[in-house]
């Protein structure tokens, strides 16, 4: 059902058996899929696309135009996967010259109040606790959890499986399968719950420990660390995705254990 109090503009492209209610505003050249549920007072700008099964909740704004003074005015989106949950007075600015794209994976939770600025690409089943901040270029991968409050700088990245404690001023990248706690955000050790719920042996888990030991646990520099995690331990699909996320890393990984 869709509101005759709901402003849509004719060259939306709107799916089967979407409800959208009172005093939501859906602009021009917005997508969204079948099955999803807008709420009222929701604000969708030109660019957005939106899958299917969503839940909007009121007061969200997508695809507003990026808090960036660089922005020219140039023509970007948002893109909003299946599954998708968007809570209640949830912002996600559109993307800029650099991507052009602002992406949300499938299957994702935005709770109440969080922002995600231009050009951020955050991955399927990512939950991303109230009040968080993110900034502009950030990368969350697959199944990454972000805690409630916490503030993510611009053009971090957080790896996949990861869970980031509520709070935190997250200034380095968080690696793949980690918990990530304290000030300054350092090595909590491995979100080893989080992995056995998503079907992780218990071999795959104390592997990646193991990675992390050479990593975080021992005095060693992160370039030999990872000679010394080549030489020593198997490969495998997830030691490799730890040593490529290091490696590829812009900003620096977060700190080790601090006791």
């Amino acid at each position: 059902m869709i509101s005759p109090l709901a402003h849509i503009d004719p060259k939306a492209t709107i799916g089967k058996n979407v409800h959208i209610d009172p005093f939501t505003m859906i602009g021009e050249n917005v997508t969204i899929g079948d099955n999803t549920w807008i709420g009222p007072n929701v604000t969708i700008f030109s660019g957005a696309s939106i899958g299917k099964n969503c839940k909007v909740f009121p007061g969200a704004v997508i695809a507003g135009i990026p808090q960036d003074l660089k922005f020219q005015g140039e023509d970007s989106t948002v893109m909003i996967g299946d599954n998708t949950t968007i809570r209640e007075c949830v912002t996600i600015s559109r993307g800029t010259v650099e991507k052009q794209t602002t992406v949300i994976g499938s299957n994702c939770l935005l709770m109440a109040y969080v922002h995600v600025a231009h050009d951020c690409v955050i991955g399927s089943h990512v939950i991303i606790a109230n009040s968080v901040q993110i900034a502009g270029h950030v990368s969350i991968d697959d199944w990454a959890i972000v805690g409630g409050s916490s503030a993510v700088h611009q053009f971090v990245k957080i790896g996949m499986h990861a869970m980031v404690s509520g709070g935190s001023l997250v200034r380095k990248d968080v690696p793949p399968f980690t918990k990530a706690a304290r000030e300054p955000l350092s090595y909590a050790g491995v979100n080893s719950l989080g992995l056995r719920r998503r079907g992780f042996s218990s071999e795959s888990i104390s592997h990646i420990q193991e990675v992390y030991r050479y990593l975080f646990l021992n005095s060693m520099n992160n370039s030999r660390a990872l000679e010394e995690i080549e030489v020593n331990l198997p490969a495998t699909k997830e030691r490799d995705e730890i040593l490529n996320f290091i490696r590829s890393s812009e900003r620096g990984v977060m700190k080790g254990y601090i006791n």
